[in-house]
């Protein structure tokens, strides 16, 4: 009995001590409670300079973005967005940031801002786009630019008539015409503001045009050939670009072209025309131009409009516009040399259209390619006190193919290369220009 009660007591006093052993363990030391709370100290801090990092580093990207998307024309002209002060907060959440937008209509994120900048077209496509649209974000341009038409038409002419439906009886004349085009213009492009810009184009051509003509009693192996040439100042035109709405994402880039062309080019009306006769053959007998002219003789009018959409890596654009032709006086519109009869002549209108996509290759290169027409309506004379007559073949349906290639040499220079490839009789079998853009 008594050896039970010395256990039974034994046992309550190891009970009753063994919490007060374990709160002994456990206990922490002054020393590590200093040193947990030091260690919390350095991490509060890190976190609120992480939090004002992260907060700087938002707002500067805010207006680098709002910054390069005015420059590429996307947003209008104002201030930069300010910085602004945000709380400090120990877990800032910058890819949750609310999307705002200044008064000036600036990016107010850095979503927006990269949307803005990815809009905008890079380089390459931007040199490309100056061919076939307008630019307003450069301050001034000059471009020299050097252009090759070559045309070849032949004709076969039939006098007489069929015998038997089948033999032909009477004189078969072949006409071949052969014209070669080089020319010089000198355009110069001014930014008045982000949505206009002033045009000057000045043109120097250079032409030669060959004429054959064969057939002398019915055999086309008779043939007669006379060459002329012509050279001088052309058609001066002068023209403006207005911005009538900006490119979104539902709407393109759409601008509003005017301009006018004078006739400082020789006009080809009143030149004096030559008989070729071969002596030996009076069948062989056609009538040819003394010189080329290189205008058109008479004042014009333009009025288009064209539209660009950016869908990245690539731009479409496409152009309408109308061409209209004041009627002039000369004070002679006969070719006979020996003859001088004033009259007015009046060229038709014309209607054009076209359209085209760019894409870049890189930074520096791009590829267009388009389609472009001109629909003209037939010329008309009027001698001195005769009434108006139309002239038969004089309307034209010129439709080309295009194919350019530009290429930034240099942060100022670009180089443009384009050939065109005619689809109809009337326009050229193919011209060649290269285009050297230096950006001021």
């Amino acid at each position: 009995m008594q050896k039970t009660l010395l256990a039974t007591a034994v046992a309550c006093g190891l009970l009753i001590g063994l919490p007060f052993d374990l709160a002994a363990q456990t206990a922490p030391s002054p020393q590590d409670q200093a040193q947990v709370q030091t260690l919390l100290a350095q991490l509060q801090a890190l976190k609120a300079s992480y939090a004002q990092q992260v907060r700087q580093l938002r707002e500067l990207d805010m207006q680098v973005q709002a910054l390069q998307a005015r420059l590429a024309g996307k947003t209008a002209p104002g201030p930069l967005p300010a910085p602004a002060n945000v709380p400090p907060a120990p877990e800032p959440q910058v890819a949750q940031a609310a999307p705002r937008t200044d008064e000036g209509g600036h990016a107010g994120s850095v979503a927006e801002a990269q949307a803005a900048r990815q809009e905008a077209p890079t380089r390459s496509l931007k040199d490309a786009l100056q061919q076939e649209h307008a630019l307003f974000d450069r301050r001034f341009t000059l471009e020299n630019s050097i252009n090759y038409a070559r045309y070849d038409r032949s004709q076969i002419t039939l006098n007489g008539f069929l015998a038997l439906d089948a033999i032909f009886l009477g004189n078969i004349a072949i006409e071949d015409v052969k014209s070669d085009s080089l020319t010089y213009d000198l355009a110069a492009r001014y930014g008045v503001s982000p949505r206009l810009t002033l045009n000057l184009d000045v043109p120097y051509l250079g032409r030669k045009t060959v004429y054959q003509k064969g057939g002398a009693g019915g055999s086309a192996a008779a043939i007669a050939e006379e060459q002329t040439t012509g050279s001088g100042l052309g058609d001066i035109a002068l023209s403006a670009n207005y911005k009538l709405f900006a490119e979104t994402d539902t709407r393109p880039d759409t601008v509003l072209t005017l301009g006018i062309t004078a006739p400082t080019g020789q006009a080809p009306y009143g030149i004096d025309w030559k008989v070729i006769e071969r002596d030996d053959d009076q069948y062989i007998r056609f009538a040819v131009p003394e010189k080329q002219p290189t205008g058109n003789g008479v004042w014009q009018a333009n009025l288009g409009l064209s539209a660009v959409k950016t869908m990245d890596p690539a731009i479409v654009f496409a152009n309408i516009g109308y061409i209209y032709s004041r009627p002039r006086d000369f004070g002679d519109i006969n070719t006979d040399p020996q003859t001088v009869n004033p009259g007015s002549v009046k060229l038709g209108n014309t209607y054009y259209f076209g359209a085209g996509v760019a894409f870049a290759f890189n930074e520096r290169t791009s590829l267009s390619l388009s389609f472009s027409d001109k629909l003209s309506a037939k010329a008309a004379l009027r001698y001195k006190g005769s009434p108006w007559t139309k002239v038969i073949g004089s309307d034209a349906n010129a439709a080309t193919f295009n194919m350019g290639v530009t290429h930034a040499l240099s942060q100022h220079t670009t180089l443009v290369s384009m050939l065109g490839i005619g689809l109809t009789q009337d326009a050229p079998d193919f011209t060649l220009s290269f285009k050297v853009p230096y950006m001021f």
